[in-house]
């Protein structure tokens, strides 16, 4: 239906995409602290950016709590943004030096690995 409208065609690679996630959700859970850093940077840019959109600071106070949670869910999900590029490079090194077949059998051992990490790692901060 969609390549009737269109008047080219474009393949898009599954492998890469499932690779290129597995090794974005390894990388984003391994250096989560990383990400939480990303995520605050983001939420406070968005927060400044959306302060100089009002004039009035009545206006402003008003509806601020409803729109910091607003940003705050805007940069949680603009915060895996990085870790996908990354992971499509690290599904690309891979599939250029052991082959196509073992991108996504890397990207799972890598998101096992980061997993363990973290669980590991919140662990010890409990403690």
């Amino acid at each position: 239906m969609i390549t009737e409208l269109l008047p080219f065609q474009f393949e898009l690679n599954t492998t890469a995409i499932a690779g290129a996630s597995l090794w974005a959700l390894a990388l984003y859970w391994g250096f989560s602290t990383l990400s939480h850093w990303i995520m605050e940077q983001l939420n406070r840019w968005f927060n400044f950016a959306e302060r100089s959109l009002y004039t009035s600071m009545k206006e402003y106070e008003r509806t601020r709590r409803g729109r910091e949670a607003q940003n705050a869910f805007y940069a949680s999900l603009f915060s895996i943004v990085p870790f996908l590029v990354v992971g499509a490079g690290c599904n690309w090194g891979v599939e250029l030096t052991l082959g196509s077949s073992w991108a996504i059998s890397m990207g799972l051992l890598a998101c096992i690995s980061g997993a363990v990490y973290e669980l590991g790692r919140r662990d010890s901060q409990s403690n």
